[in-house]
């Protein structure tokens, strides 16, 4: 990569984030992206990142000069029915960008399915079975058609459950809400981010157009260990099991545990970087935990919040 590069994120959100900051620490960087909260801009804008307002209803008011001089391009807009709004919206200007090296795209290991306690890789079929899955499908396609007729350089990465620092099972056992629902032999596999933003780095620095990667942890595991686990940490009493039938769950929540399947990461350790930082979500949880209290010692020090 050159000296001097440019990330335009569609949707900077979590993952955006942490890449952002990351990217900034290691030098030669600017960070652009979008946001559709007018307060959530004017915080970014405060940090030294360009924002601007985009979401389904808005496109970006001029694209060209938003997207001017884009060598990095990450796309994390939820899509809906129709797709990926950042591709319903902006595909064409996309396409006319002279400087544009990789795209990447953050889409969901839900693409798979159900699979009954199965494995998948890269290569099993997408076969979603929630609405979710489905969308993301869609949008996965769209981006894919680009590279196949148009030498887009996308790169389409499923992402299993996001945790990390301000997010975790550590944040809903202190906010009360924690529960362990108990649904025999399903798991879910998880990433931390700070594992996502070294896979997006390791394929910036080499990209591979039209490649495909699961992004999950070794360890698939049932939720209520992980909720357990978290209680240990925290030093706080574990809460009972819950049989799924009798946990009166929302059907948003419920959607999650439709789908049971394990996801093998194989492919990202052999072409994006090897081992991963946080093995399982054991050493992630405690990841968690050291980076809010490394957080917390700077906000005392600095008297407010900052990069």
């Amino acid at each position: 990569m050159s000296e001097s590069n440019r990330l335009f994120c569609f949707g900077y959100g979590y993952c955006c984030d942490y890449l952002g900051h990351a990217l900034v620490q290691a030098g030669g960087w600017d960070i652009y992206g979008t946001t559709r909260d007018l307060e959530k801009r004017a915080l970014l804008t405060e940090r030294g990142i360009t924002a601007y307002i985009f979401d389904w209803e808005s496109p970006l008011a001029d694209p060209t000069a938003a997207l001017e001089n884009t060598t990095h391009l990450l796309i994390s807009t939820p899509p809906g029915d129709e797709g990926d709004p950042s591709f319903l919206a902006h595909a064409k200007d996309i396409l006319k960008l002279p400087n544009l090296q990789w795209v990447g795209y953050l889409s969901t290991t839900s693409v798979y399915g159900d699979r009954d306690g199965g494995w998948v890789d890269e290569t099993s079929e997408r076969r979603p079975t929630s609405k979710r899955g489905s969308r993301r499908k869609k949008a996965e396609d769209q981006w894919l058609s680009l590279c196949e007729t148009q030498g887009l350089p996308i790169h389409i990465f499923r992402l299993a459950g996001i945790y990390g620092p301000g997010r975790s099972a550590l944040d809903s056992i202190r906010a009360g809400m924690a529960r362990r629902i108990e649904k025999p032999g399903h798991a879910f596999s998880r990433i931390h981010v700070e594992d996502i933003v070294r896979v997006l780095q390791a394929s910036m620095a080499a990209p591979n157009p039209g490649g495909i990667y699961n992004i999950a942890d070794d360890e698939a595991a049932p939720s209520h260990d992980v909720i357990a686990h978290a209680c240990e940490l925290l030093g706080r009493p574990v809460p009972p099991l819950v049989p799924i039938d009798e946990a009166d769950l929302s059907p948003m929540a419920r959607s999650f545990y439709n789908d049971n399947k394990r996801i093998r990461n194989e492919k990202m350790k052999v072409e994006l970087g090897g081992e991963l930082k946080y093995k399982t979500y054991r050493e992630g949880l405690k990841g968690c935990l050291d980076a809010e209290e490394y957080a917390l010692s700077i906000f005392q020090l600095s008297g407010g919040i900052g990069d």
